[in-house]
C-alpha cells in the first residue's frame, strides 16, 4: 500500500500505476496533461515536495509520505493571479501546456519572488510550448512574480470587446486552470478502449490475419477487420486510405492500420494486440520521389504514383534567363518535420438516445469528420454528429483521420461509448508531416538587381496517401516565385506518392518550402549584383497596383515594402545579420469554394455565435465575440461562442489556410448587421429571446490555369520580412520580425501568432527533422 498526499489530502493506494494516469483516472485530476508519457513535454507537471516534477514517469512506490500538488491544488489567491497573468498576457493559446507551465512558474516563485529573466527561462527548460513562442509565457511569469511579491490586488479589468483592443481569450482561464474539456479527460459510464494494431513493414502484403486467439482473452469485447468497414476507402481529398488493410491487401507506410481491437481497460490493449497473428510477405520500400516517378516503378496506387502535377507559366522564362546578365541555380533539399502539437489525438464514439452516431472529437473540422465518416460507414451524414472540444494544437496535423473513425467504427458495431487515444511514438509515426520537397530554382536580375524571371521545378513527397498533398503543392507553386514584381515564370510541381509517413497540410502549407528557396536564390542574386539583401528585396516588392508572378494585381492595402522599412535600420547597422520575406494567402482560393457561415441565436438573453470554425489556439471565439460586439455594440458579457458541432453549428469550412478570420469572421459580420438592425429599432436581447438569424461569406477566386490576364489567386496576402542577428559565435541573438497583417482584429492575439510562427520557423530551419530509414520513423519526441 503507497501513502501519500495530493492537494493535502491523504491517499492510500496499492495501484501500479505511474502518478499521471493515477491523477487523472483514479483522482479524476484532469488538469494534469497527458502530452507524451515519455517525461519530455511537460505537460504532466506537479509539484513535489516543492519540486516541479514530470508526473508521467514516477511510480507510486516512490511517493511514499511525499505532498503532491496539482493544478486544482493551487490556493484561491494563486489560482487568481496565475489564471489572470497568463490570459492577460496572452500566454494561453491551444492551452494544453498551460497548467504544467503555471506548475513550473508555481515551483519557481514559491522559493523566489523576484526572478530574473534567464531564472524563468531555466525554471521552463521542461516544458513545451509550441504555439506561443514562449515571450508572453515569460512575461506572465514576471508578471505574476510582482502581484505575488507586492500582494498586489488584481485589477478589475472591463474591456468594451471592440476591434483592435486587447480583449483577453474568452477561455484563457479555464485551459489555464485545467478546467476546460479536452477529449482525453472525458469519462463516460461503460466506455471501452480500442486501438489499431499497425503495419510491422512500409510495403508488404498482408497474407493472412489470425484474431482467434486475441478474441478468448479475457478483457477483449471485439476485434474488427476490413471485413467490418462497410466502405474501406477514406480521405480528405482523395478516397485512397484503407481504414483497415484487408488479407491480400498491400500496405503502403508503416502507420497502416490491420485491425482494430477493443477491450474493457486501456492497460489491456497492448496484450490482446500481441496476440493477433498477421503473416506479412515483405516487399522493398519505394521512399525516393524520384524512384517512385519511374517508369518501372511498381505502383503505390492503381491510380499510379504521381497524385498530382501543377504548372503555373507566365511569359518566357527560358528565353529571359539566356538573356540575363545574372543568372542563379540552384537545388535545395527540404526535410519532412513533425506538427508536434502538444495534445496526442484522440476521439471518444458513441451511440446516442437517437441511435445516431456522437463523436466527441479534437480536429480542424467537424464536418469533414462528418463527411468521411458517414462515407465510411455508409449512413446519412445526419446520422453523425460530431461535437468539437478543446484542441491542442493543431497546425494543420489534425486535418486527415487519425482516430475519429476508428472511434466510430468501433462505437457503431458495439454500440458502447469507445475512447481511441494514439500514445506520441503512435501520433508521430502516424498522422501525416511537413512535405519534404525536391527543388530546383533558377532566377535572373538585370544588372541594378531588378528580377526578370523565375524556372522552377518542385517534387513533393506526399508519401503513402493524398492528404492534402494537391493543395499543398499549388501553394508551393503559387508562391514560389515569392512576393516580388516580374512576371517572366515556368513552375512545375509535382506530388508524388512514395511508401514514407503520408504528408499533408502544415503551417505555411508547401509555401514555407519554395519560400525557403527563392529567398536563397534571392541572396546569391543580390551578392552577384553587389547589393545586399535589403536591398533587392526593397527594389523588387510587390507594391499596390503591381502585378504579382502569378498575375494577380496586388490591391491599394498592400504594404510589403512597409514591412521592409521597419526592418531597414536593424538589418544595416549589424554586422551578422540575415534577411528573407515571404508571403501567405488567406483563404482557400484558386477557384475552390471557400464559404464561412454563422448562425447568431438569442437564449436566455444571451447572444450566442454559432461556427463550426475550429480553434487550435488561435482564438476563434474571441476573434468572433470582438467582430459582433464591434458590429451591433452589445458588450462582451451578453455573448457566448460555442464550439463547434454538427447538429449546431452551421458549416463553415476546415480551420486551415488562415481563413477563419477572414472567411467566417466576414460572415459573422453579416450576420451581426442583420441583428444590429433589430437592435436599432429599440429591440433588447430579451425582446428577441427565440430569434436566430444567419448569412455567410463565399469567397470568389480565380483556378489554376486561368485564361484571364490577371487572374485572382486569392482573397487576401499577408506579407512578412524577418530579419535574424547572429552573435559572434554563429548563434541566432534575436529576430526581428515586421509583417503586414492587414486589421488587427486583437493585437495580443497577433503577437502570440507571430511569436509562435518565428520560433516554429526557427525551429525548421536549425534543427527540426524527421529522418526515415527505408520508410520507418527514426525519431523521438523528445529528440525532434
Amino acid at each position: 500500500m503507497h501513502t501519500f498526499f495530493v492537494n493535502g489530502k491523504k491517499i492510500s493506494t496499492s495501484s501500479d500505476k505511474k502518478l499521471l494516469h493515477f491523477l487523472r483516472e483514479e483522482l479524476n485530476l484532469t488538469g494534469t496533461k497527458d502530452g507524451c508519457s515519455e517525461g519530455a513535454c511537460g505537460t504532466c507537471t506537479v509539484i513535489i515536495d516543492g519540486k516541479a516534477t514530470k508526473s508521467c514517469l514516477i511510480p507510486l512506490e516512490k511517493l511514499i509520505d511525499k505532498h503532491i500538488i496539482t493544478i486544482e491544488g493551487l490556493t484561491t489567491r494563486e489560482s487568481d493571479v496565475y489564471s489572470y497573468c497568463f490570459a492577460s498576457e496572452g500566454a494561453v493559446q491551444c492551452g494544453f501546456c498551460t497548467p504544467g507551465m503555471i506548475m513550473s512558474a508555481k515551483a519557481l516563485l514559491d522559493i523566489n519572488n523576484d526572478p530574473t529573466l534567464p531564472e524563468i527561462k531555466k525554471a521552463l527548460r521542461g516544458n513545451i510550448c509550441r504555439c506561443t513562442g514562449y515571450v508572453k509565457i515569460e512575461s506572465a511569469i514576471l508578471k505574476a512574480a510582482k502581484f505575488f511579491r507586492e500582494n498586489l490586488p488584481l485589477p478589475k479589468e472591463e474591456h468594451s470587446g471592440l476591434l483592435s483592443e486587447r480583449f483577453t481569450r474568452v477561455d484563457a482561464i479555464e485551459k489555464a486552470l485545467g478546467t476546460g474539456i479536452y477529449v482525453d479527460d472525458i469519462r463516460i459510464d461503460g466506455m471501452v478502449y480500442a486501438k489499431a494494431l499497425r503495419s510491422t513493414y512500409p510495403r508488404a502484403i498482408v497474407e493472412s490475419i489470425d484474431i482467434s486467439k486475441a478474441l478468448k482473452h479475457p478483457e477483449t469485447v471485439t476485434i474488427l477487420t476490413s471485413k467490418d468497414v462497410p466502405n474501406n476507402k477514406i480521405g480528405h481529398i482523395v478516397n485512397d486510405w484503407d481504414v483497415l488493410i484487408p488479407e491480400g491487401g498491400t500496405t503502403r507506410y508503416i502507420g497502416d492500420a490491420i485491425v482494430l481491437v477493443a477491450t474493457l481497460t486501456q492497460e489491456a490493449l497492448d496484450e490482446v494486440l500481441s496476440l493477433v497473428e498477421v503473416v506479412y510477405k515483405e516487399l522493398p520500400p519505394i521512399t525516393s520521389p524520384i524512384e517512385a516517378m519511374k517508369e518501372d516503378s511498381p505502383k503505390i496506387h492503381e491510380s499510379g504514383n504521381v497524385l498530382t502535377t501543377e504548372t503555373l507559366k507566365r511569359g518566357n522564362a527560358d528565353e529571359v534567363i539566356k538573356k540575363a546578365p545574372f543568372v542563379v541555380t540552384k537545388h535545395y533539399s527540404t526535410p519532412f518535420t513533425e506538427h508536434a502539437f502538444m495534445e496526442p489525438e484522440a476521439a471518444i464514439g458513441l451511440i446516442d438516445d437517437e441511435d445516431n452516431l456522437l463523436l466527441y472529437t479534437s480536429s480542424q473540422s467537424v464536418f469533414d469528420e462528418q463527411r468521411e465518416i458517414s462515407h465510411m460507414l455508409q449512413l446519412d451524414p445526419k446520422k453523425v454528429n460530431c461535437q468539437a472540444q478543446l484542441v491542442g494544437g493543431g497546425f494543420g496535423g489534425k486535418e486527415d483521420m487519425s482516430v475519429q473513425h476508428h472511434a466510430a467504427l468501433m462505437a457503431w458495431h458495439i454500440k458502447k461509448p469507445v475512447k481511441v487515444k494514439l500514445s506520441r511514438q503512435e501520433s508521430i509515426n502516424i498522422h501525416p508531416k511537413r512535405h519534404a520537397m525536391e527543388m530546383e530554382f533558377t532566377s535572373a536580375c538585370d544588372e541594378k538587381g531588378k528580377l526578370l524571371a523565375l524556372k522552377a521545378t518542385l517534387i513533393a513527397d506526399t508519401g503513402a496517401y493524398a492528404s492534402l498533398g494537391a493543395p499543398v503543392l499549388q501553394r508551393a507553386c503559387t508562391h514560389a516565385a515569392g512576393p516580388y514584381n516580374y512576371q517572366n515564370v515556368e513552375i512545375i510541381g509535382k506530388a508524388v506518392y512514395t511508401n514514407n509517413v503520408p504528408a499533408g497540410a502544415f503551417r505555411g502549407f508547401g509555401v514555407t518550402q519554395s519560400c525557403f528557396a527563392i529567398e536563397n536564390n534571392l541572396n546569391l542574386l543580390a551578392a552577384k549584383v553587389g547589393i545586399s539583401g535589403w536591398d533587392i528585396r526593397y527594389l523588387n516588392a510587390i507594391r499596390p497596383g503591381d502585378e504579382l508572378p502569378n498575375g494577380q494585381i496586388a490591391d491599394s492595402n498592400t504594404a510589403f515594402d512597409k514591412t521592409l522599412l521597419a526592418v531597414k535600420e536593424e538589418y544595416e547597422k549589424h554586422p551578422r545579420a540575415g534577411i528573407a520575406s515571404a508571403f501567405k494567402n488567406s483563404g482557400f482560393g484558386v477557384g475552390v469554394p471557400d464559404t464561412g457561415r454563422c448562425t447568431l441565436s438569442i437564449e436566455e438573453n444571451i447572444l450566442h455565435i454559432r461556427t463550426s470554425a475550429a480553434c487550435m489556439g488561435q482564438g476563434i471565439a474571441t476573434m468572433a465575440t470582438q467582430i459582433v460586439v464591434e458590429t451591433t455594440g452589445l458588450n462582451p458579457s451578453e455573448i457566448i461562442c460555442e464550439q463547434a458541432d454538427t447538429r449546431r453549428t452551421p458549416d463553415s469550412g476546415t480551420s486551415t489556410a488562415s481563413r477563419q478570420t477572414v472567411i467566417t469572421g466576414e460572415a459573422i459580420r453579416k450576420v451581426a448587421l442583420k441583428l444590429k438592425s433589430d437592435l436599432q429599432k429599440g429591440m433588447s436581447l430579451k425582446d428577441l429571446e427565440g430569434r436566430q438569424y444567419y448569412d455567410e461569406f463565399t469567397s470568389i477566386t480565380d483556378p489554376m490555369g486561368s485564361s484571364k490576364p490577371n487572374p485572382k489567386s486569392h482573397i487576401a496576402y499577408s506579407y512578412s520580412t524577418q530579419v535574424v542577428f547572429l552573435n559572434e559565435q554563429g548563434k541566432v541573438e534575436k529576430v526581428t520580425a515586421s509583417v503586414d497583417v492587414g486589421k488587427v482584429v486583437n493585437p495580443t492575439a497577433v503577437e502570440g501568432q507571430v511569436e509562435g510562427g518565428v520560433v516554429m520557423g526557427l525551429g525548421y530551419a536549425l534543427t527540426e527533422d524527421f529522418p526515415m530509414v527505408d520508410g520507418v520513423p527514426k525519431v523521438k519526441y523528445g529528440t525532434l
